[in-house]
């Protein structure tokens, strides 16, 4: 494979990694195609206290680890000639292939923040979602409506 068809398929495979990074919104403003047209539980409650928190990054996407693999092996069958060249192939897959699962992680790490709600029934619950780029993190003394459907809680202002 000459140099320009594994630059070509490189990018190519770059892009895709990129694209398949792109994780679901996890704040309270967004819904998936499942979740539409569902009955969903209100409560109503005033907002105890909130802080910042990291969403891990996905540790099982192959996405990442594959095209990592995959650029790393031509990267590395570019070098040496004969039995060296095929070692280096596999070194190159291995070493793209922890590359990819590392960018990936890291591409889909969310900023969340943690919220703890008093409910009107005198409850405390904490819900941990993603902060809503379009608007700002809940505080203390929100007044909030807490959604509920089928195990998933989303927190949003009123």
């Amino acid at each position: 494979m000459n140099n320009k068809m594994t630059a070509i398929l490189a990018s190519a495979l770059l892009g895709l990694t990129v694209a398949g990074c792109a994780g679901p919104n996890l704040s309270g403003e967004s819904y998936s195609r499942h979740e539409v047209r569902r009955v969903q539980t209100v409560d109503y409650g005033i907002v105890e206290s909130a802080r910042l928190v990291v969403i891990e990054g996905r540790h099982d996407g192959v996405v990442g680890t594959g095209a990592g693999a995959v650029i790393g092996g031509i990267a590395g069958h570019q070098v040496g000639g004969g039995s060296g060249q095929d070692i280096m192939t596999v070194v190159g897959a291995v070493a793209g292939g922890v590359a990819g699962q590392r960018i990936e992680q890291g591409m889909t790490r969310k900023q969340g923040q943690e919220i703890t709600v008093r409910l009107e029934t005198g409850q405390l619950i904490s819900v941990v979602q993603e902060v809503d780029k379009s608007g700002p993190v809940l505080q203390p003394g929100d007044r909030v409506r807490v959604l509920n459907q089928r195990g998933a809680t989303r927190i949003v202002r009123y």
